[in-house]
């Protein structure tokens, strides 16, 4: 067996549907196993997805072990000389894995490998790539030292910002959405730390890999990563988790700091979970009601003179498609003042220079393969636009923050 993939699903059965179809392409002529565990879901995924994707093995808890012990159940059974940790709310090309697995071959020190993560608006997601937390990039992080420096090794080492993201990179922790793993190095390193409910064990996994004497590496691979939808990032039971992970850690990792840094570290993160609790789930709030806007009309000022430019939908698909996607899109974006602009058959590039006032563009598979998706995306990121992903022969339709 050369590769398994686990994936562990908590109420996000339709991002789970979509990466399954991507990982189906993505490992033609690889010899995989796949497992889906579910930590006891309300939307039946299992009962939803089993028939349309037999060859998944599905594991079912009855209660939320959390992340890292379900990713456990699933490792203990992996037969694969490599090991993919997978969120459900990603898509992955269909070339991507064959090129990490010979990576792997042909450096027997890698022990994992992460790649380059994109948001629904194809921006670049920094946590691809990490150092550890020691005390000192913990409070640039926690003192937002890093995003006033981020060219600076000295100051933004947490993220890594003064790397390039297009380039091959020797580093230090890995994101847990994504975690291409040497099995041995895996049996080596030992299990997911299951005292982390969520979050930080993918830090926690990335140390003990290169204590156990591996490389990990970052790779420019593309994938596209809903980042929040699997965690619920505005639940404040998760917003304590994420900070009660870095805590974790550092009482693991750094139990003999000295009683200044101690008590600082301590403090900042107490200091930033009351931050999140009264603040951040309000702006993630605002953020969903913003998306409102690729439905409406955009006021501009040209000179002083206020004029009306329409938000338009690019769809692109062949022809035979683009009547029902049409008709889908006519239905989540119900407003008149959106502009249908059909590419038929063409290649993403043609959309150069076709952007201006553009809102929204709906992918259709396999139409346009993932492969290119995530290339246009890399290649146009924007925050103003997002990305939709519309499959015809299972009537799907994702959007980011849906």
């Amino acid at each position: 067996m050369k590769l398994s993939i686990v994936i562990v699903n908590y109420n996000v059965k339709h991002f789970l549907e979509q990466c399954l179809i991507a990982v189906r392409a993505a490992v033609i002529g690889l010899d995989t196993e796949i497992f889906v565990v579910d930590n006891h879901s309300t939307d039946s995924p299992v009962e939803y997805l089993r028939p349309r994707f037999p060859e998944v093995t599905f594991i079912e808890n009855d209660h939320n072990p959390g992340f890292a012990k379900a990713n456990n159940q699933a490792i203990r059974q992996c037969k694969g000389e490599y090991i993919l940790l997978l969120n459900p709310d990603t898509v992955i090309g269909e070339t991507g894995l064959h090129n990490i697995c010979r990576f792997m071959d042909e450096h027997p020190e890698a022990g994992a490998v992460g790649v380059k993560m994109l948001n629904g608006h194809g921006v670049f997601l920094p946590e691809s790539k990490r150092s550890f937390p020691t005390p000192w990039a913990s409070f640039c992080k926690l003192f937002a030292l890093s995003k006033l420096f981020p060219r600076s090794r000295r100051f933004a080492a947490y993220s890594l910002t003064y790397l390039n993201p297009d380039q091959q990179h020797n580093v230090e922790v890995l994101a847990g959405a994504f975690m291409f793993l040497r099995h041995q190095a895996l049996k080596d390193a030992g299990l997911l730390d299951e005292s982390f409910f969520m979050y930080g064990e993918d830090i926690d996994l990335s140390y003990r890999i290169r204590l156990a004497g591996y490389q990990n590496y970052y790779l420019p691979e593309r994938i596209l990563h809903y980042k929040g939808e699997s965690t619920k990032k505005g639940d404040r039971k998760y917003m304590h988790a994420f900070y009660d992970a870095m805590l974790i850690f550092y009482k693991k990792y750094y139990p003999h700091a000295g009683w200044f840094i101690s008590t600082l570290i301590r403090v900042s993160i107490a200091l930033r979970k009351g931050y999140a609790a009264l603040f951040e789930r309000g702006k993630w709030e605002s953020r969903e009601n913003r998306i409102s806007i690729t439905n409406s009309k955009l006021r501009i000022m040209d000179g002083n003179r206020k004029r009306t430019i329409q938000r338009r939908l690019l769809i692109h698909c062949n022809d035979s498609n683009f009547e029902k996607i049409k008709l889908v899109a006519t239905q989540n974006f119900p407003s008149t003042s959106i502009d249908f602009y059909r590419l038929s058959s063409t290649p993403t590039s043609s959309l150069l220079g076709e952007l201006e006032d553009v809102a929204d563009i709906i992918f259709c598979y396999p139409d346009i393969s993932f492969d290119q998706m995530l290339q246009y995306m890399d290649e146009h990121p924007d925050p103003k636009v997002t990305c939709h992903i519309y499959h015809p022969n299972n009537d799907l339709f994702i959007s980011p923050n849906s």
